[in-house]
């Protein structure tokens, strides 16, 4: 068994949203639609610096998606099964094909804006299929979010978002294995999670 997680290091991260483009292309997602985003940390308008001029301005970037926690408060309120978590990996999973729209999962998880809603039949901004094509095929009124790239991880790849990280911000591994890259960086460096307090345990931690 495995713990799949993410660390991400915000002193690397510069905001290109590599990562979200690579997960958009790669998933196929609908138009308007993202499951990961490069967002400011301070500033109240993305890309705007907090702080004062001249000498007190700062900007940093908070790459935000599913969080695929330990404790999952989403798992705990589908009514049907639709979403749960993977017991090899600790992956949050999602089986559209049980997802009945009700949208408990979006109301009980803490971290807003990481999934998002089919209200109608998905339209896309090419007429034909981007990404692999082991995707599952988007559907109408159901809940989506990070799949942690589970087509790729399946064939003993990394998540895209991980592999296009040009800054080499982006870490993917077993939190669990003392060897691999994630360990290791906890290791050695300060972090943070996002909204401990909330008792989630999520699987991505952050740099300082």
């Amino acid at each position: 068994m495995s713990r799949y997680g993410f660390v991400i290091d915000t002193r690397r991260c510069v905001g290109c949203n590599y990562c979200t483009m690579a997960c958009k292309v790669e998933n196929n997602l609908p138009e308007g639609t993202f499951w990961s985003r490069a967002l400011t940390d301070g500033g109240e308008v993305e890309y705007t610096p907090s702080g004062e001029y001249p000498d007190g301005l700062s900007m940093s970037f908070l790459t935000l998606a599913c969080q695929h926690c330990e404790n999952p408060a989403c798992v705990k309120v589908c009514p049907v099964g639709a979403t749960y978590k993977d017991p090899e990996t600790g992956i949050v999973r999602q089986d559209y094909d049980k997802c009945i729209g009700c949208r408990m999962c979006m109301s009980a998880c803490p971290y807003t804006g990481v999934r998002s809603f089919n209200w109608e039949e998905p339209k896309y901004f090419l007429d034909f299929a981007t990404g692999d094509e082991n995707v599952p095929k988007h559907q109408k009124h159901v809940v989506e979010k990070c799949t942690m790239c589970w087509h790729r991880i399946a064939k003993n790849e990394r998540p895209m978002c991980a592999d296009v990280c040009r800054n080499q911000a982006r870490w993917w591994g077993d939190l669990d294995d003392p060897e691999s890259d994630v360990a290791s960086l906890l290791k050695s460096r300060s972090h943070k999670q996002l909204l401990p307090d909330m008792g989630t345990k999520p699987s991505v931690y952050y740099l300082v």
